[in-house]
């Protein structure tokens, strides 16, 4: 079942009796049962492979994605959690026994997992498909019965996710919310078991503090401005590759794509023909004719993008055009700590070089703000990564290659400080989605807990001291 942007614009009537619906399908334990959880997650892979085509389709209508990318940052990755999960749900769901005191023996102790409830996945518009399915089908795994709210800036993919889910999904636990900030809002209104937002800090803050209404928890997968260091001895061929990869795959609208680069000023002047060669090589010469890259979601996005870029004089690119809101790829050297390109979160195919002295400068450089999301390094040495490992925080660092950690499910995934709370990924999703519930059992008979009664007497006194918080001290 589906909200629609004219229900839901009656007020939050629609909203509250969608939550009361799932809220009674949690409280009869469907969600519950292994089986169910499997069966949800099997349907969910399926809706992905047999209608590949149209959501590839719509992945083109909103971003310009070519089905190649789509398939490899959208369809598959969300394919390869799913397979994970169900290869290891079993397991990640069993009670999990711990160690028992002394002074409590004899007993038995374990956590045990639970679902949240109901919960609320608001997706964003640069991967509508993979950062919405992925988080539900976490939710889903870890037994909840999910609201799911598609970003209304990728119009066909969330038309197109409202129609799906309800033909894969059981939707008596799985609902599409569809629509801008008067639905959302009204979602906000509500009291969920737990919240989990993707998209800028700006409505992070307004999520979270919607959620604190009702002590919700959060998940905020935010972004931020995520450096690439680059050191004298690196791989320019490789380094220069990898980078313009990484940050032009779905035309730089990635929050985990390399946002500026240092690096001292000889090797910057070494590495941009380096640079230029990759974007050649990638899409061709004239990257505007190329299937293969991407456009800038909407017309406000693009006069931001481009604004950053009028009137300069870019080592590389720097074309746009408004009528196809294309926006070349573009390098621009030298960019100074205070310039517009430093004050906040590009999010396009624009990369500004901030030279600097060498590795010490580097990392005071990204220390003095905030935590990234995501830090890269390439460089030879060894005790250049240790340095930047240990000196630095963000969510996620890359040796030698940026933004692909996303594709390994083992690793956790999220930010820290403005750059988001909480993780997820694999098993680390499940974490995010379930209450890990403490049970301690000791059996009646025989009564050990009665030496530590009152009336406290000298014996037991010692037996407090001795066994329990073990100070060794009599009582005077």
């Amino acid at each position: 079942m589906t909200i629609t942007d004219t229900e839901a614009s009656a007020g939050s009537i629609s909203v509250q009796a969608t939550l009361g619906d799932l809220r009674r399908t949690f409280a009869r334990g469907t969600t519950k049962p292994l089986a169910w959880r499997v069966r949800q997650l099997r349907a969910l892979r399926r809706m992905l492979v047999e209608r590949g085509p149209e959501l590839e389709n719509a992945l083109a209508a909103d971003l310009a994605k070519n089905p190649t990318e789509a398939q490899l940052a959208e369809l598959a990755l969300a394919v390869g959690e799913i397979d994970h999960t169900l290869r290891h749900l079993r397991r990640w769901l069993r009670p999990t026994r711990v160690a028992v005191p002394l002074s409590l023996a004899p007993a038995t102790a374990k956590v045990i997992r639970e679902p949240l409830g109901v919960v609320l996945v608001i997706g964003p518009w640069n991967y509508p498909i993979q950062l919405v399915l992925v988080p539900l089908a976490g939710a889903l795994a870890a037994g909840n019965a999910v609201i799911v709210k598609p970003s209304e800036l990728a119009p066909a993919s969330s038309a197109l996710l409202a129609e799906l889910i309800p033909q894969y999904l059981d939707p008596s636990a799985v609902r599409v919310v569809e629509g801008g900030v008067d639905e959302t809002t009204a979602l906000l209104r509500e009291r969920f078991d737990h919240i989990f937002y993707t998209g800028n800090g700006q409505v992070g803050r307004i999520v979270a503090r919607a959620a604190a209404e009702h002590l919700t928890p959060v998940t905020l997968e935010l972004g931020g401005k995520s450096p690439v260091f680059v050191d004298d001895d690196a791989d320019l061929t490789a380094a220069a590759r990898r980078i313009v990869y990484a940050k032009l795959v779905n035309a730089g609208q990635t929050c985990v794509a390399p946002d500026y680069l240092l690096t001292t000023e000889k090797t910057a002047a070494a590495l941009l023909p380096h640079l230029g060669s990759a974007i050649t090589e990638f899409y061709g010469s004239q990257p505007q004719e190329s299937a293969d890259f991407g456009r800038i979601i909407n017309d406000r996005h693009f006069d931001r993008l481009s604004a950053l870029i009028h009137n300069r004089k870019p080592a590389l690119g720097g074309q746009v055009d408004a009528t196809t809101r294309y926006i070349a790829p573009t390098v621009i050297d030298g960019v100074a700590a205070d310039d517009p390109l430093m004050t906040e979160e590009i999010f396009g195919p624009i990369l500004p070089i901030v030279h600097v002295s060498g590795v010490s400068d580097a990392i005071d450089f990204i220390t003095e703000r905030d935590k990234p999301l995501a830090l890269y390094v390439f460089s030879g040495r060894k005790s250049v990564e240790r340095r930047f490992l240990r000196e630095t925080s963000s969510g996620a660092v890359g040796l030698n290659i940026p933004a692909a950690h996303l594709l390994v499910p083992r690793l956790p995934f999220g930010g820290v400080g403005p750059s988001g709370t909480g993780r997820y990924h694999g098993k680390y999703t499940i974490d995010t989605f379930s209450h890990s519930k403490a049970v301690l059992s000791k059996p009646t008979r025989p009564d050990t807990l009665r030496l530590i009664y009152p009336p406290f007497t000298e014996l037991r006194d010692r037996i407090v001291r001795t066994v329990v918080s073990r100070t060794g001290r009599s009582r005077r």
